[in-house]
């Protein structure tokens, strides 16, 4: 058998993100969250690509996000309940890391590969942040695939989008379990 970490499986096997509307203050200073980052930049990256990047959101920038949401909202002629939705996420933010995936030229590494190598980056990231004893929530909605938003937002090149934004704060509350999976219904065993 090989050598088991029981503390790091019970972590992931128990492991549950916290609500970004129920985070609250202190935030990791800069030396905790350059932590989390270097964790979360150990993700698989096939090719050595480094097919993502980081953007840190303090809290200062929030109220600009939030603002940059609601005219972006309406000029798409979202409804109220939209543009409140792509405020909320800023308007109660504390500090947060937007993920951006980099697509970049590879004969080697198709596009897809370095989206899912994002996507790895997001949930190390909110992983590293639970791991440190931080409340963490990865979240997206209609801001982060507005390029408009994205754009002006995070200056964003055209080869480049949102992964996901991490919040990282104080866990408020306990967040109640949520129903998993089946696993039996989800899960096919190939034998031959």
């Amino acid at each position: 058998m090989p050598p088991r970490n029981d503390a790091a499986l019970t972590f992931l096997l128990t492991r549950r993100s916290r609500p970004a509307k129920t985070l609250v203050p202190p935030v990791p200073d800069p030396e905790q969250l350059r932590e989390l980052l270097t964790a979360a930049a150990r993700s698989p990256d096939h090719g050595k690509l480094e097919p993502w990047r980081f953007v840190v959101i303090e809290q200062g920038a929030m109220a600009r996000l939030a603002n940059l949401a609601e005219s972006r909202g309406r000029a798409l002629g979202k409804d109220e309940t939209d543009i409140g939705k792509g405020r909320t996420q800023f308007d109660q933010g504390l500090l947060a890391v937007a993920v951006i995936e980099v697509q970049k030229p590879s004969e080697k590494i198709p596009a897809i590969e370095q989206s899912y190598s994002a996507g790895a980056v997001c949930l190390a990231l909110v992983n590293a942040a639970l791991a440190a004893g931080w409340g963490a929530n990865w979240l997206s909605g209609w801001p982060t695939h507005d390029r408009g938003f994205v754009e002006e937002a995070f200056d964003l090149a055209e080869n480049e989008r949102v992964a996901g934004i991490v919040h990282i704060a104080t866990e408020g509350t306990v967040p109640p379990e949520r129903p998993r999976p089946d696993l039996d219904s989800i899960t096919a065993w190939l034998s031959e």
